[in-house]
């Protein structure tokens, strides 16, 4: 299992490694511990999920409070996906970065979101399957979309007919979350990482 830091900070790739014969294959798409070092604490898995997509359907961007927000461990088991990653994190030196990785059903890869961040993806095949696990559950009083179409954010999506939600269509932009006050501040996220990660190594 490799675990790569993406250009977002708090955000990493995890490559599997798939040991396959003629029977099949198997491999570990999660470790405690290995997740754990590279990111400095676990994952409390709090919440199980999986998304279903027709091709084309873009979902996102999610994001919750801090605290306690939602730390994400996100994987395709069926036909292929592009997630995104967005920092929306009023004040960090990479706020407004955003960045795509391909999960799919033959690589197997892995991304790790922390909390704090901004979540979407765009379905590039029929029947895209996620499967995430989450470090909270859901709390619809601190749960919030930006329009994932926002042009500040200027997304390059792989779609010329982005499939939306009624609630992300009507999501408001990244400028009207940041005038309402409620994206998470990149301080009190440090803040927050620091604490998960001093109750891990004490």
């Amino acid at each position: 299992m490799k675990i790569t830091p993406l250009s977002v900070p708090g955000a990493w790739e995890i490559l599997p490694q798939q040991h396959g014969d003629p029977r099949g294959l198997f491999m570990e798409w999660y470790r405690y511990d290995k997740l754990a070092e590279a990111v400095g604490h676990p994952l409390d898995l709090a919440q199980g999920n999986m998304s279903i997509s027709a091709k084309d359907v873009v979902r996102g961007i999610h994001f919750a409070q801090v605290p306690p927000s939602q730390a994400k461990y996100v994987t395709c088991v069926r036909g292929a996906v592009l997630d995104l990653i967005v920092d929306i994190r009023l004040g960090s030196p990479t706020f407004g970065r955003w960045e795509f990785v391909r999960l799919d059903d033959e690589e197997r890869r892995a991304v790790y979101i922390a909390e704090g961040l901004g979540h979407g993806f765009c379905a590039l095949t029929d029947d895209a399957t996620l499967v995430y696990g989450c470090s909270a559950t859901f709390d619809p009083e601190r749960e919030f979309s930006i329009h994932p179409l926002d042009p500040e954010l200027a997304i390059e999506w792989p779609t010329e007919t982005p499939q939306l939600s009624a609630r992300d269509a009507a999501a408001p932009s990244l400028a009207d979350m940041r005038a309402a006050g409620v994206l998470p501040e990149y301080e009190a996220c440090l803040e927050f990482y620091a604490t998960k990660s001093a109750q891990f190594s004490g």
